[in-house]
């Protein structure tokens, strides 16, 4: 009996790994266990990297944040505290834009928060 070389559909799953593994240098590109397993680490990297850009640009806001409720005279938490008993629904991305392209905009937000604090 003829031995089975596998069909097809082996080959597609080969073809599309090696596919994606197009950019990978020397063998990592060619060979198909090495690129599965260099494909394999590289997604997990991608997934849990997307989770850690998030975590990255929240403390890059935070700093902004606070530099910027310094020169106006606050704390960052001061600031958040007053914002969130004034009721004001600004999150940390557009608070952090508005410390580096619009100060004055973002001064008044700190007097919003600065008479929250004093009532």
């Amino acid at each position: 009996m003829p031995r089975a070389k596998r069909g097809f559909k082996a080959r597609r799953r080969r073809k599309k790994i090696l596919k994606l593994a197009k950019g990978f240098v020397g063998g990592r590109r060619r060979l198909y266990r090495q690129a599965r397993e260099t494909l394999e680490r590289g997604l997990v990297y991608a997934y849990r990297d997307r989770r850690v850009k998030k975590r990255t640009f929240r403390r890059l806001w935070n700093v902004r944040i606070n530099a910027a409720a310094r020169l106006n005279g606050l704390s960052y938490s001061r600031l958040i505290h007053g914002l969130t008993r004034a009721e004001v629904t600004l999150d940390r991305k557009i608070l952090a834009a508005l410390a580096v392209h619009d100060p004055d905009a973002f001064a008044a937000v700190a007097e919003v928060a600065k008479e929250r604090l004093a009532a």
